[in-house]
């Protein structure tokens, strides 16, 4: 498996659903490169970086985290260049930090997480860091050439859910936002996922990207969405 093209400008290594690896995504601005969430661990990450030095892209300045999920983050001890995360991300990942200290704890994600278990095999450490910027509301950056657009937004997902969004190719990443909630026993709120989708609605978009699937046109991800509030 190697890196997809979307754009001159905008690449992403596949997800990988045996071990919740979520899509990765890198964005070659002229002057700084931006990847999308740090992956589910080390391994994960430099699997990725292998991917861009055989398409001879340099590894990412910043890594921006969409939400604190174990599958989009414990990568981050391993990344090139500084992370970026909303505060509430932070939060999250320094209670699971201290949980993680607890070695029960571990052994109850171990156990308790069939894909965590594979990823983890051969008792490799789990390490969780928190990021090295954080925004409250949105961030935007110009990466040269293009724009990258980071927004804290409402989600049935998960709280701290951030969207990424690049104006000039018309790309919008949405993470895991459009899931329900894995932590409230799979609970879809419907008013998060309409207030969601209107958001999407209101964006200039053609590709909607979500982090384990492939790339959606923006009216195929609203079709289905729409279809779970009938």
């Amino acid at each position: 498996m190697g890196l997809k093209k979307i754009t001159s400008k905008v690449f992403y290594y596949p997800h990988q659903p045996e071990t919740d690896r979520p899509m990765l995504a890198y964005l070659k601005g002229d002057k700084i490169v931006l990847a999308i969430d740090a992956g589910n661990s080390a391994d994960h990450v430099d699997e990725f970086y292998k991917s861009l030095k055989i398409e001879g892209l340099k590894k990412p300045d910043f890594t921006v985290i969409t939400h604190w999920h174990w599958d989009h983050t414990f990568g981050m001890h391993k990344i090139h260049g500084l992370s970026i995360a909303h505060h509430k991300t932070n939060e999250f990942l320094k209670q699971e930090r201290a949980k993680l200290s607890d070695s029960a704890y571990t052994k109850f994600l171990i156990n308790d997480d069939e894909c965590l278990s594979r990823e983890y095999a051969d008792n490799k450490r789990i390490i969780v860091v928190p990021s090295d910027i954080q925004f409250e509301k949105e961030l935007t950056i110009n990466l040269g050439g293009i724009t990258a657009k980071i927004f804290h937004t409402v989600s049935p997902h998960s709280e701290d859910t951030v969207l990424i969004y690049i104006p000039e190719e018309r790309i919008l990443f949405l993470g895991d936002s459009t899931s329900e909630d894995f932590f409230n026993d799979d609970y879809m709120d419907r008013e998060k996922l309409r207030t969601l989708i209107n958001l999407i609605e209101s964006i200039d978009c053609k590709y909607c990207i979500l982090s384990h699937t492939e790339p959606l046109a923006k009216s195929d991800l609203l079709d289905y969405l729409k279809s779970i509030l009938k």
